[in-house]
């Protein structure tokens, strides 16, 4: 596969190189995460002497005595060198049952000095989990999948920034889906990657039997990208279809879902009162193309899969981002970033008049004077409109606006 060197992420690393942190890479399946384990172990080696690497991916077959936890740590022990920083670098840590107890055992040790560096995902080594595994700090570096500017410098020869889009919003992310020339290939590599964090990942880890209920909850939420709902709702509309369950079970399939990185919560904040509102809010997916993949082009909605894509997009630029509630209008989004904040309407087209005014009208409502964007898909430089920033999303996605 084709690599690209993700300098944010390297950027994010370096920074904690050394620290007494134990870093861990999460993201959902097929994200990057090996990859970009494999790129720190290899920037190490070349950067600094007396750094020793010790790396283990859990996943070779050469590895499987590594999946005892007493194994893996002797090894580590065995390839450790005094008088160095010696950095552990274990690739799939999740199957090795146990494996808190070894990191716990090098992060506690003195006469060593041990810098580890995990990769965890896939409901296995969840962001909640983290503070009881582990007796030490930690610092966690979400992993995303490819951005649109990544997915450009992926394919550096498409150099019209209209076309490259329009790939980007059906092919998504996952850089593995690159290698299929075909559609129906990369359809299909998609839905499979789609279905072994349900059936595998979720399904095991949380002894789910029947996969019916979380399935159809998956596949409504992907149909609904960006509605504001709720537990109540969901259970409600599952009902309706047939599919037996209750807003408890829907609510703690809400949580896996987002445990395993498929889909993002985005609560409401309403402006007014500056406050964040607990009970309903909206669900993005991590990748926009598995939406494709696994409901087909029916129903295509281009307004709300640039509203995904702009969402995760806020994330990975360290945006906290919430849907927005004004009296009875609603803003897609309000970012926030130390004392900074930003007000965003995402639209599809806004060629008429009367869309141009229905998108401005409720940033127009806000009275503060944080900034206001309206981020559509104009094909044209940024313009201005009544004090509102309007924004082609390729050009906003491709640039460094924030």
């Amino acid at each position: 596969m084709k690599l690209i060197k993700r300098d944010d992420y390297i950027a994010k690393l370096s920074a904690v190189e050394g620290t007494p942190d134990i870093k861990i890479l999460s993201g959902m399946r097929r994200a990057g995460k090996s990859k970009l384990l494999e790129e720190t172990a290899r920037r190490l080696k070349k950067k600094a002497s007396r750094v020793n690497v010790i790396y283990a991916d859990l996943s070779l077959l050469k590895n499987e005595h590594l999946k005892e936890y007493h194994k893996l740590h002797q090894w580590v022990e065995s390839h450790s060198r005094k008088g160095y920083r010696n950095c552990v670098m274990i690739d799939e840590v999740r199957m090795c049952p146990g494996f808190e107890l070894v990191v716990n055992s090098l992060h506690a040790e003195s006469s060593l000095r041990y810098d580890v560096y995990l990769t965890g995902s896939n409901a296995f080594l969840l962001s909640s989990d983290l503070t009881t595994l582990f007796t030490g700090r930690h610092f966690e570096l979400k992993t995303y999948p490819f951005s649109f500017s990544e997915f450009r410098r992926y394919f550096p020869s498409d150099k019209d920034v209209d076309r490259a889009f329009d790939r980007y919003v059906v092919e998504g992310g996952l850089a593995g889906s690159y290698l299929y020339k075909d559609e129906a290939s990369r359809t299909a590599y998609l839905r499979e990657v789609y279905q072994t964090i349900l059936r595998r990942d979720i399904a095991k880890r949380f002894n789910i039997a029947d996969t019916t209920v979380i399935e159809r909850l998956a596949e409504f939420l992907m149909d609904n990208v960006g509605n504001v709902t709720s537990a109540n709702n969901l259970a409600e509309e599952l009902v309706r279809r047939k599919v037996a369950t209750s807003h408890v079970t829907v609510g703690r399939y809400l949580d896996y879902l987002a445990d395993a990185f498929l889909f993002v919560e985005a609560k409401r904040y309403d402006v007014r009162g500056k406050r964040c509102m607990e009970k309903s809010g909206k669900y993005y997916m991590m990748d926009h193309a598995l939406r494709y993949a696994v409901l087909g082009r029916r129903n295509m909605d281009y307004g709300h899969v640039y509203e995904n894509i702009v969402f995760i997009e806020l994330l990975r630029r360290g945006y906290e981002v919430y849907v927005g509630k004004l009296y009875k209008k609603e803003i897609d989004f309000v970012a926030m970033k130390g004392g900074e904040k930003i007000y965003i309407q995402v639209s599809d087209d806004i060629s008429s008049k009367g869309t141009l005014e229905r998108e401005l009208d409720p940033l127009l409502k806000i009275k503060d004077a944080y900034p206001k964007m309206l981020i559509a898909r104009t094909k044209h430089e940024e313009t201005l409109a009544e004090g509102v920033h309007v924004v082609d999303i390729a050009r906003w996605l491709d640039g460094t606006r924030f």
